[in-house]
Parts: C-alpha cells; sequence; structure tokens
C-alpha cells in the first residue's frame, strides 16, 4: 500500500521532526512517508532540518492573517494540496482552530513531555512541564503521545514511556534525557503504528 502522507508541524528546533524523520530513513517508519513541514514561525530550526531532508516546509503564521478564522483556514488549504492524511504536531505551539480539528478528527497525534494527565493542559509545555515535575518531586516522569481533540493535552492516550527523574536533576537535563529515552523513541513508534491503522482501514 501507499504509505499515509504525514505533515509534521512545529514551531521551534525540530527534535522530533528530526526523530520522525530518522526513523523513516532507518525503515522504521514504514505505513507513513513525512511529505510535508507546516511552521508557525520563519524562524524554526526544524524548517532547516526538513530542508535537508528535501522535504516541502511551509511558514503558516498567525500575524499573516486578518482573522482567527482565516488563519484555520489556511490549513487545510495547504494540507489538500499535499494529500496529507495525518498531522504530528512535533513542538507545535499554536494552538489548532475548529476547522483542522474537524477536518483532520482522529488524525491529529501529539507528543507530551510527561505522563499525561499530569502536568498537561494549557500552560504546560517546553521546560515548563519539567519545572513542574521536579516542583512536584515525581520520581517518575515520561512522554505521551495522544490523539489531538479541542481540549488541550485532552485527546485519547496512544502510547507512554516512563524515565527516571534523578537526584540533582535540573529541568533541563531532565528535558534531555526525556527526549532521548522517551520522545524520540515513543514518538516514531507510535507515528508507525496510527499509519499502519489508517491503512488498514483502506485494506
Amino acid at each position: 500500500m501507499i504509505p499515509v502522507p504525514i505533515a509534521v508541524f512545529v514551531s521551534g528546533g525540530g527534535t522530533n521532526l528530526q526523530a520522525l524523520l530518522d526513523a523513516e530513513r532507518a525503515g522504521a517508519l514504514r505505513s507513513g512517508r513525512i511529505a510535508l513541514t507546516v511552521s508557525s514561525s520563519p524562524a524554526a530550526f526544524a524548517l532547516e532540518r526538513a530542508q535537508a531532508r528535501g522535504i516541502p516546509a511551509s511558514v503558516i503564521a498567525r500575524k499573516n492573517y486578518a482573522s482567527a478564522a482565516d488563519y484555520d483556514a489556511a490549513f487545510p488549504r495547504l494540507l489538500d494540496e499535499y494529500g496529507i492524511r495525518l498531522i504530528a504536531l512535533a513542538g507545535f505551539f499554536a494552538v489548532l482552530g475548529a476547522t483542522v480539528l474537524e477536518a483532520y478528527k482522529g488524525r491529529i497525534i501529539n507528543v507530551h513531555p510527561s505522563l499525561l494527565p499530569a502536568f498537561g493542559g494549557r500552560g504546560f509545555y517546553g521546560l515548563k512541564v519539567h519545572e513542574a515535575a521536579l516542583a512536584r518531586g515525581v520520581k517518575v516522569t515520561g512522554a505521551t503521545v495522544h490523539f489531538v481533540n479541542g481540549v488541550i493535552d485532552g485527546g485519547e492516550i496512544i502510547a507512554q514511556k516512563a524515565v527516571s527523574v534523578h537526584d540533582g536533576d535540573t529541568p533541563e537535563t531532565l528535558q534531555q534525557r526525556v527526549m532521548r529515552e522517551a520522545e524520540w523513541v515513543l514518538y516514531p513508534a507510535a507515528t508507525e503504528a496510527v499509519c499502519a491503522a489508517l491503512l488498514r482501514q483502506d485494506a
């Protein structure tokens, strides 16, 4: 079967995009192919990662649209051009509107740097998640891949992977360990599983 075309949405460095690209190159992402990268910022280093791999990239920034409705409508138009069937959020800091959520219902996934529902929801992103985990004194954290719906970090959980918190951890060291041990392993595997399920639906 033809692999599922994936659009990876980014805003910053794109380390999870890189993990997906590496998985595709290694043959671990067989049921999907990364067909497009969409960034909320023209300065995102993730765009350079996409360019280096020859992946088409586009910037859709809120400031370039007169209204939220116009901004929201820009996504399906672009995604339709590339025949996208799955959206993978990878450090995408913008909030998707109802038009996108409805058009791609059940076909938007995200990786979050905690074991949801812990340290999830509005305001929990990046280092803030790890700061909160350390402040709470948890001994185990990790990453979660979940479907995206209208509730921030509230969609159905697809997979989780635990990571130990070490004595002396800082938010930065914990973030790096969660990325290496959980996010970069879990996200490609979960993306492959979702793409495989979409292909089975086609069969």
